[in-house]
């Protein structure tokens, strides 16, 4: 993989996670992590994942794009909001999620390691 591009399929994943109702496919790219998830009808954290890492809700961030279906997130403060196919999205630590309705959920997660990342970056001198 060069430093200054590169490229990896979800196909051949560098971590796969299938708890119940659960398809979660992580590629290393260097400088940020790739996450294709694919949430069957009837997944719901709190029953499908809470079991494997405990705690009250997830506490990850999420950064994301779904492509397909939908999925409602309620936050421990309270508020709730449904993401929808076309949405972007953010997650803070707190929540528990469920897939809506027939459809799966298929979205994209994104977690960027590097700190200068992205077009605001500035050019050292």
């Amino acid at each position: 993989m060069s430093k200054s591009l590169s490229s990896k399929s979800f196909t051949n994943p560098d971590v796969l996670k299938e708890p119940d109702k659960t398809h979660s496919a992580s590629v290393d790219l260097g400088v940020a992590t790739a996450t294709k998830l694919v949430l069957q009808p009837g997944w719901k954290w709190s029953e499908c994942v809470k079991p494997l890492v405990g705690g009250h809700s997830c506490q990850a961030a999420h950064v994301g794009v779904v492509i397909q279906g939908s999925m409602t997130v309620a936050h421990d403060d309270g508020s709730e909001i449904t993401v929808h196919a076309g949405d972007a999205y953010t997650f803070a630590p707190g929540h528990d999620g469920w897939v809506n309705g027939d459809i799966e959920f298929i979205g994209y997660e994104v977690t960027v390691s590097a700190k200068n990342f992205g077009a605001w970056s500035t050019a050292n001198t």
